[in-house]
């Protein structure tokens, strides 16, 4: 009889569990069909475009773990005004397609556009933890750790009395209602967050704010890098840069054995297989990084002592720079290369009307990472997402991790992220 009573407790224990996923939706699915649930996630408005990339990469391996136990599928937050995106009007959002090919987004997890949340469960979220750091800081002793603890930063979201106690606050240009609001304090890597995901089994979805708090699982690893492959760049954009290799740079993928097979998961690359366009690239980043970085970043003057030699060592007349100088800055650049075919993206008005700014970075970041030669700025983002591309691409990373020095003569060149398979 004991033994009975012991399968009986269990079984209601089954029930009871069956029973609180059930409340996630109308009807229970039966078979191998579970109840789908949703991840969705914030970074910090102050963040540039390069740097959401890299924690798009920490969340879909936090979701890469969580399918493993649940129908999880990870909600893309939309494109606002970021800081570099000088031209786009604030309170619009542009879609991750306008950038990305989505199509390869689902091909390492599931992932869909926030619209398409939206048309699907509407403006309600179950939950959302807002990360934070400790307020005692750094103690000396790491450790993985997450608290609920009294906000820090202010926030987006607010009480409306008489309403079960449901939290509202504008994302992404949309009024959401939360049922349970938190703030996270935490220290740790993306997984740190796995035990409190799977423990709210009440909510339907997730919103994870500040999530550029968390850090990589593995930075650099297998995952990361399987992650970072089906980040390819959407169709449209992937076009212009081919017309303008082909027109201003006489760089085609053929030539230049920077081909790729259709879909990312059939490539493996062999480190210095590709050869690159006949010119050398250069990301010269100016503006804010005079000020917060004016011992590593070069004078203009430095700069184009720099990729003359660079265009001298490998045989070369033409230089395509990407950058963030004002049009004076690069009239001046061009004088010092006298001698030198310099080029530099400019798009058709028609084409900036459709993808704006951002469009305009990933056409140069596609130029960029086809050269035969690479030479960045000192810890920029836009640099490493370039340097990344090459890697992808097979180039020999002598060709590909390089940066242009400051105020010394020489200078301590990036770190070499070499792809793992």
């Amino acid at each position: 009889m004991r033994k009975v009573g012991e399968i009986v407790v269990i079984f209601l224990a089954f029930l009871m569990v069956q029973n609180v996923k059930c409340e996630l939706k109308d009807s229970c699915e039966r078979g191998d069909q579970k109840i789908k649930r949703y991840l969705l996630y914030d970074v910090n408005p102050g963040e540039g475009f390069n740097l959401r990339r890299d924690v798009y990469i920490r969340i879909a391996n936090l979701v890469r773990k969580l399918i493993k136990v649940d129908n999880w599928v990870l909600v893309l937050p939309p494109w606002g005004n970021l800081y570099h995106w000088q031209n786009v009007q604030y309170g619009l959002y542009a879609p991750w397609k306008n950038f990305f090919d989505v199509a390869s987004l689902n091909k390492w997890i599931p992932v869909i556009e926030f619209d398409d949340y939206l048309k699907a469960e509407g403006s309600k979220v179950g939950s959302a933890y807002i990360l934070q750091h400790y307020a005692e800081g750094w103690t000396g002793r790491w450790e993985e750790k997450y608290d609920k603890k009294p906000c820090i930063q202010k926030h987006n979201f607010h009480h409306r009395v008489g309403l079960d106690g449901s939290w509202f606050g504008q994302t992404w240009g949309t009024e959401i209602q939360v049922q349970n609001f938190t703030c996270l304090s935490i220290q740790g890597q993306a997984s740190t967050l796995l035990p409190l995901i799977k423990q709210d089994l009440k909510s339907r979805s997730i919103l994870i704010g500040r999530a550029e708090t968390i850090l990589h699982d593995e930075y650099g690893g297998k995952w990361y890098w399987a992650a970072r492959q089906s980040m390819r760049f959407a169709n449209h954009l992937q076009e212009e840069a081919t017309r303008f290799r082909k027109n201003q740079l006489d760089s085609d993928d053929v030539h230049d054995k920077t081909e790729v097979k259709e879909d990312w998961r059939d490539t493996k690359i062999k480190r210095g297989a590709a050869v690159g366009g006949p010119y050398i690239s250069v990301h010269l980043r100016r503006k804010d990084f005079i000020r917060a970085r004016g011992d590593e970043v070069p004078t203009l003057k430095r700069a184009a002592q720099q990729i003359k030699n660079l265009l001298k060592k490998e045989n070369l007349t033409t230089a395509f720079i990407a950058t963030d100088a004002p049009t004076e800055d690069f009239q001046d650049l061009t004088t010092l290369l006298s001698g030198y075919k310099v080029v530099h993206y400019e798009p058709h008005p028609d084409f900036f009307q459709l993808w704006n700014d951002g469009g305009i970075a990933i056409v140069d970041q596609i130029v960029c990472s086809h050269a035969r030669y690479f030479i960045g700025s000192y810890e920029s983002t836009f640099s490493f997402r370039i340097q990344e591309e090459r890697e992808i691409l097979g180039f020999h990373e002598n060709t590909t991790f390089n940066r242009l020095c400051g105020k010394k003569a020489s200078c301590e060149q990036p770190a070499k992220w070499r792809i793992v398979y």
